[in-house]
């Protein structure tokens, strides 16, 4: 009787452990696949724009205003600033593109940004970066040597607030830009 106890209870707490260990699982897994369990304050987003052959793809992270001022401080006017928040910003083309009096070729570039308060210098690097700045310092990643065009696009004032960072393409007009506005400042970046 008291082995039979005891075997009941072995397998009572062996399956308790089973239980349990698949909760783990499910919870480290949901994490994974939902920026865990706490809500990111700058979430992901990933921009597609398709049209004829033409694919375009941006990955960024959408920092918000949050009562804050944005560029001249929380982003300094004059330097280089990662284009968003997180992981290093990214832009991919299935095609050759012109930007400006430049191109860049077919493939995957991180985008870099030096705002400023009449125009923002647009940076398309060709090196890939896990993140978007140093850790330690703070410092953006970017290395200048693997950068491919630099465009220099107007800022737009405009007359609404918005709340967070946003990277779009815009193709309304049958001339394609790709678009970014964040607090009460838009620039259009013209791709061909």
């Amino acid at each position: 009787m008291l082995l039979q106890n005891l075997s009941f209870m072995n397998t009572f707490l062996k399956r308790i452990i089973l239980i349990l260990f698949l909760a783990a699982i499910g919870i480290l897994a949901y994490s994974y696949f939902n920026d865990g369990l706490q809500k990111r304050k700058s979430p992901k987003k990933n921009v597609a724009f398709k049209v004829d052959d033409l694919k375009l793809n941006v990955f960024y992270n959408r920092p918000s205003k949050r009562g804050r001022k944005v560029f001249g401080a929380l982003v300094p006017y004059n330097e280089v600033w990662r284009t968003g928040a997180n992981e290093a910003t990214t832009f991919e083309t299935n095609q050759p593109l012109k930007i400006g009096n430049g191109y860049i070729q077919a493939g995957k570039y991180t985008l870099w940004t030096v705002p400023n308060d009449t125009a923002w210098t647009v940076i398309f690097n060709s090196k890939q970066y896990p993140w978007g700045v140093n850790h330690e310092t703070l410092e953006p990643l970017r290395e200048p040597e693997f950068d491919v065009i630099n465009y220099v696009a107007p800022v737009e004032n405009l007359d609404t607030t918005v709340e967070q960072f946003t990277i779009a393409f815009d193709n309304s007009t049958d001339k394609l830009f790709m678009t970014m506005a964040w607090d009460d400042v838009r620039i259009k970046v013209p791709l061909r």
